[in-house]
């Protein structure tokens, strides 16, 4: 597998962690997708990609205290 096939990473390093939803505030991801992100194939890395969508929903409305 070469570089242009990897899917890439959606870090922007602002590692910090929503204590409601426990995703990461700059990319979306769990603290074990991120741990184990180098070691994930690609269609468990591109589910996480399709994920990031109704994460940031789901952070938004626990940011408005919304249930």
């Amino acid at each position: 597998m070469n570089a242009e096939t990897q899917v890439p990473t959606p870090c922007v390093k602002v590692c910090k962690l929503d204590p409601d939803t426990g995703y990461c505030l700059g990319c979306f991801r769990t603290r074990e997708e991120v741990a184990n992100w180098l070691t994930m194939t690609d269609d468990e890395k591109r589910a996480v990609w399709a994920s990031f969508e109704a994460r940031q929903e789901e952070m938004l409305r626990s940011l408005r205290g919304e249930a």
